[in-house]
């Protein structure tokens, strides 16, 4: 999954549910910063951030990391 596409999901899941960005913040303990910035695309959130939002929303989140050293 492509960053845009995890962006799009949480969106697209947080509207279905008619949850607002600052409902979704206080249910995940992530910041309303943070998360408009998530939303937005600037910003860089942790693994951990992306799982509370995950969580508050019934989403399953797979992390899939590549070995990016220099063989």
């Amino acid at each position: 999954m492509h960053y845009e596409d995890l962006i799009n999901s949480v969106k697209q899941r947080r509207d279905m549910l008619n949850v607002t960005q600052e409902m979704l913040a206080d249910l995940s303990g992530v910041g309303l910063r943070t998360l408009k910035q998530f939303e937005s695309g600037k910003g860089n959130p942790t693994v951990e951030t992306l799982q509370k939002l995950g969580d508050a929303l019934g989403l399953e989140l797979n992390f899939r990391v590549k070995n990016l050293i220099a063989e």
